[in-house]
């Protein structure tokens, strides 16, 4: 179980928890994989506490680094105070870089291979971090010795704290009962989630049909019994309910469902449910209604506006000045691959804030005549379309350095749904409900399609990416983006959906 010293350090934080995640019951305060509300958006507890971890033992690895390399005495000097300054600073670097090669994303904690791999690769972003900050401060109290040993020590104590969280708290088998009312099609979205996604933090202890559903759900799945909902909340130790109804016509037993909520067993509805489960907008349950009476999201404001928009001149003008002899490498490159005939940089038309249409900027990835009979094509895997340096490119991401300057100009953002072309707007927005809302917000380099989906090349895959888009436009926001951001380093480094 885990300590209950976690628990009262999470209570008492000063972000909002979503007051419907906490039950009244005290049996979920031990689930890990209990979800919580933090900056707009849900993460898994578990997923929060490692965090929480982690950064005092980066800390800890730095003084013990200081300590070794001095053996056990500091120098006259340096002073405790800069010391301690240094080592905050240590462990921030680490936490992002660890961060930013996706430990903390999906079932990458519980690899073997997986975790030391990519736990090898945040030490070395770590390192080089590291450095450069000693390039620009020098005077911090950290030398080449003393960084080695406190990436060593961070390296061995994250491995052994693994360890002992996978142990101690491993939020597979510790999954939150949900009883499911209704077993007509919506209630089968769960079944059919649950089999393709065995690892979600929760398991299905049975569907409850309602009186006016004929049941789509395997018989050996369904509770029938002559008690009310409670008695089977009771019964088979559920942590929530969820009410999986066909429409909003279908009589639901409401007497039932407050008497559970009353006893504290939290209530969702299928939408909330999935959004907190996916962190998407599920498109096939999506209503107008939905969007409108929403108690969480849609509250950047006109700090948030101007917030986001002074983060992204800056992140971008810093961006640009570090990428710059990339740039001038790339630029070269392209002259060289086409001796000088053809074009280093390519423009063409995309639909950005309010469906108003832009020019974008890339390095130019596919031949000139890519498209010589004016019909647009999406591109497609080992598109033949595609140079030899736009394969590199592409798998890179180095083709997208260039859209730094539509950040400038305000036509994108650092962050948003990717911008598509107007031809495809206008075929998927047909096709697609709601796919029109994308653009409420910029455009971005990166969003949280592109962490959380494969690149797309049709309709369906549009969708699925419309559904993480809409997500991020209800829960838009400065820190979302900073996680984003740096979530992204992940996606780079591991050519994840490069085509």
């Amino acid at each position: 179980m885990i300590p209950k010293v976690f628990s009262v350090i999470l209570s008492g934080l000063s972000f909002r928890l979503d007051q419907t995640a906490l039950p009244m019951h005290p049996e979920l305060f031990a689930s890990p994989n209990l979800m919580i509300r933090l900056f707009g958006y849900y993460v898994p507890r578990i997923t929060l506490i490692r965090g929480l971890l982690d950064f005092p033992l980066f800390c800890g690895a730095f003084y013990l680094g200081v300590l070794i390399r001095f053996g056990g005495t500091l120098p006259e000097d340096i002073k405790s105070a800069d010391m301690f300054v240094t080592g905050v600073i240590f462990g921030a670097i680490m936490s992002l870089s660890v961060m930013s090669v996706g430990i903390y994303r999906g079932n990458a904690y519980n690899r073997d291979q997986g975790f030391v791999l990519r736990l090898s690769l945040a030490c070395v972003i770590g390192s080089g971090l590291l450095a450069q900050l000693l390039f620009l401060f020098p005077s911090l109290t950290v030398g080449r010795g003393v960084g080695v040993l406190a990436i060593l020590f961070a390296f061995v104590g994250v491995l052994l704290l693994r360890e002992i969280v996978i142990r101690v708290a491993d939020p597979s088998t510790r999954k939150r009962r949900v009883l499911v009312v209704g077993a007509g099609a919506e209630a089968r979205q769960v079944a059919e989630l649950l089999e393709r996604r065995p690892g979600l933090g929760f398991i299905a202890v049975g569907y409850a049909p309602l009186s006016d559903c004929r049941p789509v759900i395997a018989p050996e799945k369904l509770l029938v019994s002559g008690g009310s909902l409670l008695d089977l909340a009771i019964t088979h130790r559920v942590d929530e309910v969820v009410v999986a109804a066909n429409d909003n016509r279908q009589v639901l037993p409401m007497g039932e469902l407050l008497d559970c909520r009353m006893n504290g067993f939290p209530i969702f509805d299928l939408f909330t449910f999935f959004e907190r489960e996916l962190a998407l907008v599920k498109v096939d349950l999506l209503t107008p209604a939905l969007f409108t009476l929403s108690e969480t999201g849609f509250r950047a404001g006109l700090t948030g506006l101007y917030g986001k928009r002074l983060f992204d001149l800056v992140v971008a003008s810093i961006l640009l000045v570090m990428a710059a002899p990339v740039m001038l490498v790339v630029g070269f490159a392209s002259l060289i691959e086409s001796r000088g005939k053809d074009p280093i940089l390519y423009h063409q038309a995309r639909v950005g804030l309010g469906g108003k249409t832009f020019r974008i900027h890339k390095f130019r990835s596919m031949r000139t005549n890519a498209e010589g009979d004016g019909k647009p094509r999406w591109a497609c895997s080992n598109d033949p379309r595609i140079t030899r340096l736009g394969v590199f490119l592409r798998l890179t991401r180095l083709d997208e350095i260039p859209q730094l300057f539509n950040v400038l100009k305000g036509e994108m953002s650092l962050v948003g749904p990717r911008p598509e072309r107007p031809e495809f707007v206008e075929q998927l927005s047909a096709a697609i409900p709601f796919y029109m809302e994308r653009h409420r917000v910029k455009p971005g380099l990166t969003g949280w399609a592109q962490l959380n989906y494969p690149y797309g090349s049709g309709v369906e895959d549009a969708k699925c990416k419309l559904e993480f888009d809409l997500y991020y436009v209800k829960h838009a926001s400065i820190m979302f983006d900073f996680v984003i951001l740096v979530q992204t380093v992940e996606v780079v480094l591991f050519a994840k959906g490069a085509r």
